[in-house]
């Protein structure tokens, strides 16, 4: 599987995206936000957490027009996987390739912990790793992370099975205690909490793995 992992000014966790995806079997490439395409056979985006551009207008609001915002969108729209996390799910949503708003921590603060997820459907690559029945524990550091929607939209989600990740114990106000959502193909995941933080025992949990391990997993057999 090749990935490609986006650096925008303000980016913080694309080396440790790229980590996960080579610790998977992944062949990775880093880009540079004004590169206006992706490495030929691209096979999946990360866009990465942190803070383009200083989160200035709205968070994710100018990444979303940078040049290679274009080739991510054509990615997607031909059926490419995009993973998008913290401040790459912002960034999804400015673009329109996900459905939404991420407003500011209902608690107005910024929250930085590990917390318990109900993976809320299996029917997709990025979780078909995981049981339905076990929650995971993956890190959250979001100061805008309270996921928005009308309730045309969020009866869409829930009808097509596209909530991907919910909140045990809801940190930010997100309706339904939603923390992750999937396109309508399901090969687009945005998600506040951070998997490429739980990869390894030392660091905490390794509870990540099984998202990374289960996309180049599907993938190799394509």
């Amino acid at each position: 599987m090749k990935a490609a992992v986006i650096t925008f000014p303000g980016s913080n966790c694309d080396r440790d995206l790229a980590v996960a995806f080579e610790q998977a079997g992944a062949e990775v490439t880093r880009v540079w936000h004004k590169d206006a395409s992706l490495p030929e056979g691209t096979d999946i985006v990360g866009i990465p957490g942190g803070f383009s551009f200083g989160d200035y207008l709205r968070c994710g609001a100018i990444a979303a027009r940078s040049p290679i915002a274009t080739a991510i969108s054509a990615h997607a729209e031909r059926g490419g996987y995009v993973l998008g996390v913290c401040n790459g799910f912002q960034v999804l949503l400015e673009t329109g390739l996900l459905p939404g708003a991420l407003m500011r921590n209902a608690g107005l603060k910024f929250i930085c912990k590990p917390v318990a997820l109900q993976v809320a459907t299996t029917d997709s690559d990025f979780t078909s790793g995981y049981d339905l029945d076990t929650p995971v524990v993956i890190p959250v550091a979001h100061h805008d992370g309270n996921y928005q929607a009308d309730d045309e939209t969020l009866g869409l989600l829930q009808a097509e099975d596209r909530v991907a990740f919910r909140y045990a114990d809801n940190p930010n106000g997100s309706r339904g205690d939603i923390a992750g959502i999937l396109s309508h193909n399901r090969r687009v995941l945005g998600m506040m909490p951070h998997p490429e933080r739980a990869i390894d025992p030392h660091h905490g949990g390794t509870d990540g793995v099984a998202m990374f391990a289960g996309l180049v997993g599907a993938l190799a057999l394509t």
